[in-house]
Formats: structure tokens, C-alpha cells, sequence
């Protein structure tokens, strides 16, 4: 079955920086919007940041703007998500998800639904 692996996850201080990773196990994603979303206990999962499947366009919750950077090198087969100047309230699960659809506009790629495929989720813990 098709899994979505995370890695770049662990414990940080606030103001630090991690660079979180995702990889399908099988089949390529090239096709595909990509996006990152965030889960604590007891909360929806949360938008994080998405990228077009050809990485034209960008879009991010404006509580990580200016801080968090999505990209994605599809030779690699791999999106990225770069995390600047932590702070304690981003500590959550992160996961990695892939959509399939076709979204014209800015609105796109914001909601769970719109995603076909989710990875297992990595730990990200800041520290004050």
C-alpha cells in the first residue's frame, strides 16, 4: 500500500530550526500537490503549508509565515518543510499529505479533505 514516510522530527529549542522530510515508500508524486499539516491532542489537524505539483506556488498558515518553507525536489521524489525561529507552540505531530486535485486559485490545498494520501506523522518538540 502506499505510505508516506516523515523524518527530520525531534526536540528543539525555541528559536531553533528543523528540516522535516517526506518520501512516498512506493510511487512517485511528481503529479501531486503536496502539503504539511499539524496535529496536537485534542485538536483538529491543522494546516501547515502546500505546494502546486509543479512548485509555481506556495502557501502557508499565516501562524508559521515568514518562518516555515515548503519546497519540494521532485528527481528526489521528496517535499521538504523548513522550520526557522521555533517556537513552543509548534510542538505537534507533523505529517505529510498528497492531493490529486485540481485546484484553480488561491483557496486551494487549505483542508483535509482535499488530500488522498497521509504519512504516519513525525514529533516536533520545542522547548522554552
Amino acid at each position: 500500500q502506499v505510505q508516506l514516510v516523515e523524518s527530520g522530527g525531534g526536540l528543539v529549542q525555541a528559536g531553533g530550526s528543523l528540516r522535516l522530510s517526506c518520501a512516498p515508500s512506493e510511487r512517485a508524486f511528481s503529479t501531486y500537490a503536496m502539503g504539511w499539516f499539524r496535529q496536537v491532542p485534542g485538536k483538529e489537524r491543522e494546516f501547515v503549508a502546500a505546494i502546486r505539483w509543479n512548485g509555481g506556488s506556495t502557501y502557508g498558515a499565516d501562524s508559521v509565515k515568514g518562518r516555515f518553507t515548503i519546497s519540494r525536489d521532485n528527481a528526489k521524489n521528496t517535499v521538504y518543510l523548513q522550520m526557522n525561529g521555533l517556537k513552543p507552540e509548534d510542538t505537534a505531530v507533523y505529517y505529510c499529505a498528497a492531493s490529486n486535485n485540481r485546484c484553480v486559485g488561491d483557496g486551494c490545498y487549505r483542508g483535509t479533505i482535499e488530500y488522498h494520501y497521509w504519512g504516519q506523522g513525525t514529533q516536533v518538540t520545542v522547548s522554552s
